[in-house]
């Protein structure tokens, strides 16, 4: 009995032959491999590896008499899954691929039984029992779950620098099949969720979800389609799954702004919302609010607007009365001393605002008109240029839900005052704001005035005279009223300036006519310095 239950153990393996797991990694589609990872050894070099490293290297595998190194065809039907078992046991020895020339034939052996693996899980294989599902995860325990080195916390792909080239893992050629296996596990008929769940477990997410900090985009990549596929098929993990997905926003949000894996993340997130029910429950909202709006107030927001901007335009969509809650937390985070933020804040406004209520839009109009209002007298314009080229081509990724497409984006602003002026081109929002035009007008018209009088650029001038124009068209008295009184107020502060001036004058009359003493200060006039500013 005794020898019975130690044979089951893996052998030791030697100290000259002993591998190491790699510690380093990151990810892209589960097919991006399917091309390029094709069988190139034939049964008799596989059959001549074998015999070189299979007992030294690799642990013993055999499972009620099953050679793993066998093909699925030369066995019986009854018996695949159990040699299904040993090519997953064969496939837990992890290799070093910091050196290449290290265990070669090797590693081709573990890549093949790899792809076997794939081919059979696909095949459409018999249900798998209990002891399959284990060996799948304990295998994807040891090839995946790893600890990323520090310089991945401190090298975030979250930056917004174009020259910092995405790192690749070198294990890629094991690990692409590996995550191709999982997908192709997670989504096979053959696998029952009742009984999956006991392996595919929190645990087993939790490890899943740390994984997207990898800067691998590829691994980013698969990631992204098994944890969506994951929360698809077992509906016990859906809770949990966003959860964890919300700890990693909020560490990010508030303690580290170092992530590589929050646009893939929000991504998963915004084909989870648009699955909600209706009315939303309470929990969702709060989401919105504790972590959702809050991410627009990372400085790298570029990295993944197009994927939080998608998330909220669908809260909007289920329910619209949180387009005024949206609004205020926008407002809130606002990044005034950052134009590249704010041209994609109000983008982000133009969206919410198509499909806002009336009821809704006068909640927030007034905040948000004199927001709008600062952004047109901002002096910030840079032609030519683009909001962060190099991260918006990830940006575009394809969506998970292929029947509602991720929004593309406007053609690129970059000067704030032109983006804000931008709004009166689109006829949804002119007809919100003709509809309130009395409170709008008296808030907007001062910005109008004040672009004609001073704007530097030339194109701003031009869209500021433009929709002058049409609150002209609009409603003409209304417009002579409030320009009447905005003459008026500017006479106001003109006189107010003036009065202020002569004081000072007075006073440094005064001062220059009293005597110096040692302790009396003396006033300096720009006349007096023959240092020019």
């Amino acid at each position: 009995m005794l020898k019975q239950f130690l044979s089951r153990f893996p052998r030791k393996p030697s100290k000259s032959d002993s591998v190491d797991r790699p510690r380093s990694g990151s990810g892209s589609s589960p097919s991006s491999h399917d091309g390029g990872l094709q069988r190139t050894m034939s049964g008799n070099v596989i059959s001549s590896i074998a015999k070189r490293t299979s007992s030294a290297v690799f642990p013993s595998s055999v499972v009620a008499g099953i050679e793993p190194l066998l093909s699925f065809k030369d066995v019986p039907s009854s018996e695949r899954l159990n040699l299904f078992i040993s090519k997953l046991s064969l496939c837990c020895v992890v290799f070093d691929f910091n050196d290449p020339s290290k265990s070669t034939p090797e590693k081709e052996l573990k890549r093949v039984t790899l792809m076997e693996l794939v081919d059979f899980v696909a095949s459409d294989p018999p249900r798998f029992t209990e002891q399959a599902i284990l060996a799948m995860c304990k295998m994807c325990v040891n090839n995946l779950f790893r600890v990323f080195p520090p310089n991945y916390g401190s090298s975030t792909s979250g930056c917004e620098n174009g020259d910092d080239d995405p790192m690749f893992d070198p294990a890629w050629s094991h690990l692409g099949i590996v995550y191709d296996l999982l997908l192709r596990f997670v989504t096979s008929s053959s696998l029952e969720a009742k009984i999956a769940k006991k392996y595919i477990n929190h645990e087993f997410i939790l490890n899943l979800i740390d994984l997207f900090d990898s800067e691998d985009p590829r691994e980013r990549d698969c990631l992204k389609t098994i944890l969506h596929r994951i929360y698809g098929k077992f509906m016990v993990h859906r809770p949990y799954i966003r959860r964890t997905i919300g700890n990693v926003f909020y560490a990010y949000i508030y303690e580290t702004e170092r992530h590589n894996g929050i646009a893939e993340l929000l991504e998963i997130f915004g084909s989870v919302v648009c699955g909600f029910a209706l009315p939303l429950k309470e929990e969702h909202k709060i989401f919105l609010w504790r972590a959702l709006i809050p991410l627009h107030k990372p400085k790298y927001l570029g990295v993944y607007f197009q994927q939080l901007s998608y998330c909220i335009t669908q809260f909007v969509e289920k329910e619209p009365k949180l387009a005024s809650i949206v609004i205020r937390g926008l407002l809130k985070y606002w990044p005034i001393t950052n134009s590249q933020k704010e041209v994609m804040f109000l983008s982000e406004l133009e969206e919410i605002l198509e499909g806002i209520t009336l009821g809704e839009f006068q909640k927030v109009m007034v905040p948000l008109f004199w927001r709008i209002g600062c952004c047109i007298n901002s002096s910030n314009f840079q032609e030519d240029s683009r909001i962060d080229d190099t991260s918006s081509q990830r940006l575009v990724i394809e969506t998970l839900l292929p029947a509602r497409p991720l929004p593309l984006p406007p053609p690129t602003i970059e000067n704030v005052a032109e983006r804000a002026l931008f709004f009166w081109n689109n006829d949804q929002i002119v007809d919100l704001i003709a509809h309130n035009r009395h409170v709008i007008l008296p808030i907007i018209l001062p910005a109008l005035e004040r672009n004609i009088q001073s704007h530097w650029n030339q194109s701003v001038l031009n869209s500021t005279l433009n929709v002058r124009k049409m609150f002209t068209e609009m409603d003409d008295p209304l417009f002579q009223a409030c320009h009447d009184h905005f003459t008026e107020e500017q006479a106001k502060v003109s006189l107010v300036a003036e009065e202020r001036k002569e004081s000072w004058e007075r006073l440094e009359n005064a001062a220059s006519l009293q005597p110096l003493t040692e302790n009396t200060a003396v006033l300096v006039t720009p006349l007096a310095t023959s240092v020019t500013c």
